[in-house]
C-alpha cells in the first residue's frame, strides 16, 4: 500500500518506540532518507509525497531489520564521525560520538609535539581519518588485527580522499618497522569485561565481541599497549586511551607503574570519565 512520507514516518516512529528504540524518530528518518536517497530537509519540505511500491517495500525491509534490534549504521552501511561519512560493516565497531572526545584531546596534544601519529585498533579508520583530516601536514597510521576492518579503513580513506594516512593489518604494534617512533599513540581498544550485561543490550549485541571484550576485567589490552608503547613513543610523546566510565583509576595506576608522567583523565560529553592521557 502506498503511503505519504509524513504518514510513513509517523507509523514507523510508533512501531520503533514500541520495540524499545531509544531514538525512534531519528531511526525512521535516517532509514527513509536512505531509501529515497534524499537529505532530511526533503522529508520536511515534501511530507505529502507518496512513495512508490518499490520504495515502500525497501523501507519496510529495512524497518523490519531495525525492529529486530540491528543497528541503523549497519543497515544503511554508513555512520558520520567528525563530520566524515564513514562506511561501516558488522566486522567493525560503529563509531560513537563519545570517541570524538579522544580526537579533540589528541589534536590538543599534537600541537605540543611534532611527529607521526598512530591509531591502534583502528576499525573503520574513524580516529585516524579524523586526525589526518585535521592535520594534513602530519602522517597518521592505523592498525587493526582483522582483515575486514583493514580493508574497510582503506576504503574509507579512498572515498574521503585523505592521503596522509596509512593502514596496516596485524596485532597491535606487530606490523611496525623497527625504530619507528610516534609523537602520539591513540587507541580505543577492547575494554569491556566479558560478563558485562551491556553486551546483550542494544546495538552492542550486533557488534564484534573481539573489538569490545578484553580479559583481566577489561584491562588486558590497555596494559599491553601501555607497556609496549614506551618503545614507540618519541621523548615527551603522548599516549591516549578511551576506556570504560569506571576504569579511570585502574588505567591511571597502570600508566603510573610503567613510568608515565602527566597522567590525567578527561570526561566525555555525558560527564563520564572516558579518556586517560599520559606522557612518556
Amino acid at each position: 500500500m502506498s503511503m505519504s512520507i509524513e504518514a510513513l514516518v509517523a507509523l514507523a516512529k510508533t512501531r520503533l518506540a514500541e520495540s524499545g528504540s531509544d531514538s525512534p524518530s531519528l531511526d525512521a528518518t535516517v532509514l527513509l532518507c536512505h531509501v529515497l536517497q534524499k537529505p532530511r530537509s526533503y522529508l520536511l519540505t515534501w511530507p505529502e509525497k507518496m512513495l512508490t511500491p518499490e520504495q515502500r517495500a525497501e523501507f519496510d525491509a529495512l524497518l523490519t531489520r531495525r525492529l529486530s534490534g540491528e543497528p541503523v549504521a549497519y543497515i544503511i552501511g554508513e555512520r558520520e564521525f567528525w563530520s566524515l561519512p564513514l562506511k561501516v560493516a558488522p566486522s567493525t565497531l560503529i563509531p560513537r560520538p563519545d570517541t570524538e572526545r579522544l580526537v579533540e584531546l589528541a589534536l590538543e596534544k599534537a600541537e605540543q609535539i611534532p611527529g607521526d601519529i598512530l591509531d591502534l585498533g583502528t576499525g573503520t579508520g574513524a580516529i585516524a581519518l579524523a586526525l589526518a583530516s585535521e592535520l594534513p601536514s602530519r602522517q597518521v597510521m592505523g592498525i587493526d588485527l582483522r582483515h575486514e576492518a583493514h580493508q574497510l579503513a582503506i576504503e574509507n580513506s579512498q572515498r574521503l580522499q585523505i592521503t596522509n594516512v596509512t593502514f596496516l593489518q596485524g596485532s597491535w604494534f606487530s606490523p611496525l618497522a623497527d625504530g619507528i617512533k610516534f609523537a602520539l599513540i591513540v587507541s580505543n581498544p577492547p575494554y569491556i569485561e566479558e560478563h558485562d550485561p551491556h553486551l546483550i543490550q542494544g546495538d552492542v549485541r550486533f557488534e564484534p565481541k573481539s573489538a569490545l571484550v578484553a580479559a583481566d576485567n577489561g584491562l588486558a589490552d590497555i596494559k599491553y599497549i601501555a607497556k609496549t608503547a614506551r618503545e614507540y613513543l618519541l621523548a615527551d610523546g603522548w599516549l591516549l586511551f578511551e576506556h570504560g566510565y569506571d576504569q579511570a583509576i585502574a588505567v591511571q595506576a597502570i600508566l603510573r607503574e610503567l613510568g608515565y608522567q602527566s597522567i590525567t583523565t578527561e570526561q566525555d560529553y555525558a560527564g563520564n570519565d572516558r579518556v586517560t592521557i599520559a606522557r612518556f
